[in-house]
């Protein structure tokens, strides 16, 4: 067969399916950034609280999840998920063993390891933020939900968009590691169409590939999103100048 049916969309071509796998790393991958969301959000309110207990546990969430290798971390998740899952089956009256489904194992896992870095985005967004306007705020009477509603999360969200961009794109890379679990992802899928073909550089070139114009096409959206998001700050229009 020629390269071109090999990742065709014929009988024997590949190509439907690594379409699919980079929709479900796609799908994957925002799934672990909305956890990570999640995550980070509280551990950077934690470690902004300025309570001793609370800023320990938030500091040894980041210090754990950022210095422990990522495919550790799934494994952990995905063979420690699935024995809690098979315990509370046995606790239920069933007999056998019950696995984590794969898509849930690797995008708790990646979104953990997300939740670490992303907590690190909020909370040096969170400084960012000019304390003028915080203490105008409260001057005028601003109850604390108002502030956080106007001006906090606006200003948290604005400053944060690189970074989650950058977040977004390490988990992105990260989600490749999902593949040990089975997921049919784009690493797998790359995997097993090289094994049955025996054209592993063919293949995984294509999923290389398309692994660049997912990062290259999410890189613009963030560029968007960034330009888009500061278009009406008084600093961004002053550095256009």
């Amino acid at each position: 067969m020629s390269i071109f049916e090999l990742i065709g969309f014929g009988a024997k071509g590949w190509g439907a399916l690594l379409l699919l796998a980079t929709l479900i790393t796609l799908c994957v991958t925002a799934v672990a950034l909305a956890i990570g969301a999640v995550f980070g959000a509280i551990v950077a309110s934690a470690k902004l609280s300025g309570n001793v207990v609370f800023a320990t546990l938030g500091n040894a969430y980041t210090t754990v999840f950022r210095g422990v290798p990522e495919l550790l971390i799934i494994y952990l998740i995905y063979f420690g998920g699935s024995s809690a899952v098979t315990a509370i089956g046995k606790a239920m009256g069933y007999e056998g063993f019950l696995g984590l489904p794969s898509f849930i194992a690797g995008a708790l896992a990646v979104g953990i390891i997300s939740g670490a870095y992303q907590a690190e985005v909020y909370r040096g967004a969170y400084l960012a933020i000019h304390k003028g306007e915080l203490e105008a705020a409260e001057a005028i009477g601003m109850h604390h939900g108002m502030r956080l509603r106007r001006i906090i999360m606006p200003q948290v969200l604005r400053f944060a968009i690189p970074g989650i961009g950058n977040v977004w794109q390490l988990s992105l890379k990260d989600s490749a590691l999902i593949s040990v679990t089975g997921l049919a992802e784009l690493m797998r899928t790359s995997q097993v169409a090289a094994g049955s073909t025996r054209q592993y550089f063919l293949f995984f070139i294509v999923g290389g590939c398309l692994y660049l114009i997912l990062t290259s096409l999410s890189d613009r959206v963030f560029t968007r999103a960034e330009r888009r998001a500061n278009r009406s700050m008084p600093s961004a229009a002053m550095g256009q100048a």
